[in-house]
């Protein structure tokens, strides 16, 4: 049984932070986090750090340094670069070290500052998380995910308005996050009807450009754990990856990197896809929400497209999963270094009965799937209540 535990979590809101640096933003979650649980920042043992472009957007790579300066601490601090997977990557090495390190504790922090650069250059700064050969030929990710989103309708007779359902229950959930970037509901006809952006994706099919920090405490001490008053077991965080280009995979209609990651943390844990009741999956585009449900083995491949149509995973559906219920990627926003982080977040708050007025009722057992580029790397977490 693993010794692993989430003991505290804070984010910022999602959006467009004009009147914040990205520092500010880590500083923001980490003061807040060691508040809740009362902690001092000396009881850490060490900091983990998802960001994916500070080094291109900030010019700043030395940013162990700058994390260790704000909290006046000589711990080691490790930054993690994984593209969008930034903020599950460091979640997962966190575990690690736990499990090196025993009687330890861990601040995990995942941050990104989008909005102070151009939509051109920030763009050319995700676009880096392709293969050199799909940036030549001047593919972006609503380019990739267009592709495969292509390759799956024709492949299993689906339309656009098989993925419209997805960012429409994605929003009617986000209405209830109070830190989403987006708290609006939307209809069917509003994403079809919104502009596209690479066929056949819409403005309302893609996740925004988003500013934001999340941050997570783990520890494994018995005595610091005792002294908090939530807690949520950590039973898996595994990794997987493939080919950063697409041409090179076997298949386009699954990532095979979330497969092989979800397989791994089912067997770790041994539970197993039908014994999760809620989930954070990387919902980028409506397309990548749906692989997601196939990969990770909640529906079977080709039934996607039928089942969202449903409802099924939304709150108010009273089924036995809800997907996103924070919002996913789509409404509550896409800082991408700190998305991973909150997904985990998500899942705390929802184990621990804190979701307030999105709470999933009787939730055991959650997932959270977070993916870099089109499908590169995949990290899934999966967590317990205690």
């Amino acid at each position: 049984m693993s010794n692993k535990y989430v003991i505290g979590y804070s984010t910022t809101k999602f959006g467009e932070l004009w009147d914040y640096s990205l520092y500010d933003l880590v500083q923001t979650v980490t003061g807040s986090v060691l508040e809740k649980t009362k902690l001092e920042a000396a009881q850490v043992d060490a900091v983990f750090y998802g960001n994916m472009m500070a080094g291109i957007i900030e010019n700043n790579l030395h940013s162990g340094a700058k994390l260790a300066e704000l909290l006046g601490t000589h711990v080691p601090v490790y930054r993690t670069e994984s593209a969008c997977a930034s903020g599950g990557m460091a979640f997962h090495l966190a575990t690690m070290y736990l499990d090196a390190h025993p009687d330890s504790t861990v601040l995990v922090i995942g941050a990104e500052k989008m909005t102070d650069v151009s939509p051109p250059d920030v763009t050319s700064a995700l676009q880096a998380a392709a293969s050199g050969e799909e940036q030549l030929a001047g593919l972006t990710f609503p380019g990739l995910y267009a592709m495969l989103a292509r390759m799956y309708m024709e492949t299993y007779n689906y339309t656009e308005e098989h993925l419209a359902h997805v960012p429409v229950k994605n929003h009617f959930h986000a209405v209830r996050n109070p830190y989403a970037q987006f708290r609006r509901e939307i209809t069917i006809n509003q994403v079809l009807k919104s502009p596209y952006i690479a066929t056949p994706l819409k403005v309302l099919d893609s996740s925004p450009i988003s500013d934001g920090a999340a941050a997570v405490l783990l520890t494994n001490s018995p005595n610091i754990r005792k002294r908090v008053a939530y807690s949520v077991r950590v039973l898996a965080s595994e990794v997987a990856t493939d080919t950063i280009s697409i041409k090179h995979r076997r298949r386009m209609d699954t990532l095979q990197a979330s497969v092989v990651a979800s397989n791994k943390a089912y067997a770790a844990c041994g539970i197993t896809a039908k014994e999760i009741s809620v989930a954070e999956v990387h919902d980028c585009f409506s397309i990548a929400e749906l692989l997601a449900m196939e990969d990770l083995g909640f529906w079977a491949k080709g039934e996607a497209g039928s089942r969202i149509v449903t409802g099924e995973t939304r709150l108010d559906a009273g089924g036995s999963l809800v997907v996103n219920a924070s919002g996913g990627l789509k409404a509550s926003g896409h800082p991408v270094g700190a998305t991973g982080i909150k997904q985990i977040g998500e899942l705390f708050l929802q184990l621990t009965g804190q979701a307030d007025s999105r709470q999933v009722a009787k939730a055991r057992y959650g997932l959270a799937q977070n993916v870099g580029g089109s499908g590169g790397t995949a990290v899934v977490t999966i967590l317990g209540q205690v």
